[in-house]
């Protein structure tokens, strides 16, 4: 087992690439009648692109090498975390994992680390402080691809070996959502001797599927309503991810609109409003600098080598996100999905990026359900 100090240096040749690759962008017309109906395309686009062109990395790379970072071998391959330690005299510190989906990064739980953390600072509440271990999921951005499929319960056993193993804890939490989310679902199920307690922005469902109530009709139908008008992305990343990330890799300015169309669809509220345009821009630049778009594809590739889930063991708190695929998800499906389900609130503000969105909220959330286990 290894652990090595990491620092993030983007070369000037690849920034430059990088930069003139932007400069040359072939922007088509949207096919919409109003921005963002067919995409991010047209004059949304060309703004994002004239951001990201007037976009400081050096400053921002200053800033994230500010953080401990560090490269662990786990599960025979690199995986890439930031450790912010809590701070003070805290009567209570809880080991923590801030878990992130796509296309996402760890950046986006930076500020919520923070918080955390060095909750005096924060102005709340001093008696708990949270050791916070922020990954790289693997295949995004520095964290290397395992071999085999990668399932949630393959992310898991990672993270289990990086908390326990590399780092020495013998029992520790869990915050996430999307792909973090399920991941820590299955910390919960394979480690909940381990695992104090796990909190979901994404509620889980039962490995069945089936709706039992009218209310679980109704929900599910909505889902089925809204990835119809919003699921091709997934549908093309499960099924072509190659062919996309071709594309991607190529293609700065394709490879910002990716991103941004999701963060518009799924952040609670305007895009600018809910998330300042330097934190998409920044995990853009570092999927662009990793070549890492292709890579963090593979999750959805190996999807259907998911098995079924038991339910979950562990404690399990759900902070549901406002986002339109969670609304209206009704408590029995957590219900069936977690043996010990302690809580169950909706989110009054935070989409699918909550702990970016909302870092405060979703610090006093966290606090609150996690020092009523420790």
């Amino acid at each position: 087992m290894s652990i090595d100090d990491f620092r993030i240096h983007v070369s000037d040749e690849l920034l430059a690439d990088l930069r003139s690759r932007l400069r040359a962008t072939r922007f088509v017309e949207p096919l919409g009648s109003v921005p963002w109906d067919g995409g991010a395309g047209g004059a949304v686009l060309r703004d994002l692109v004239d951001s990201w062109l007037a976009f400081d990395w050096r400053t921002r790379e200053a800033a994230l090498n500010a953080y401990d970072q560090r490269l662990a071998d786990v599960g025979g391959h690199r995986l890439h975390f930031v450790h912010v330690p809590a701070a003070g005299s805290a009567e209570t510190r809880i080991p923590l994992l801030l878990l992130h989906g796509w296309p996402s990064a760890y950046t986006e739980y930076l500020p919520l680390a923070g918080l955390l953390a060095n909750p005096a600072a924060a102005g709340s509440d001093a008696r708990i402080a949270f050791d916070v271990i922020v990954p790289s999921l693997p295949g995004f951005t520095f964290s290397e691809l395992p071999e085999g499929p990668l399932t949630r319960a393959a992310i898991a056993a990672d993270l289990h070996e990086l908390m326990t193993t590399v780092l020495g804890y013998d029992r520790y939490a869990a915050f996430g959502g999307d792909i973090g989310g399920g991941a820590a679902t299955w910390l919960g199920v394979d480690h909940p001797d381990h695992v104090i307690g796990i909190q979901l922005l994404h509620a889980p469902f039962p490995s069945d599927g089936e709706a039992r109530t009218e209310e679980e009709r109704d929900y599910l139908a909505s889902v089925d309503a809204y990835d119809a008008s919003d699921g091709g992305y997934s549908e093309i990343m499960c099924t072509r991810p190659d062919t996309i990330a071709a594309a991607l890799a190529d293609s700065p300015a394709g490879l910002l609109a990716w991103i941004a169309d999701k963060w518009h669809d799924w952040v609670d509220g305007d895009l600018d409003a809910a998330v300042a345009r330097d934190e998409l821009l920044t995990i853009a630049t570092l999927y662009w600098a990793t070549g890492s778009v292709g890579t963090s594809f593979r999750q959805y590739f190996d999807y259907d080598a998911n098995p079924p889930r038991p339910p979950i063991a562990a404690p399990v708190g759900v902070l549901l996100s406002r986002e339109p695929v969670m609304a209206g998800f009704p408590r029995s499906l957590a219900e069936r999905a977690a043996a010990d389900l302690r809580s169950f609130e909706r989110a009054p503000r935070g989409g699918h990026f909550l702990g970016l969105e909302q870092p405060h909220l979703a610090a006093d959330r966290i606090r609150e359900f996690f020092g009523g286990l420790a």
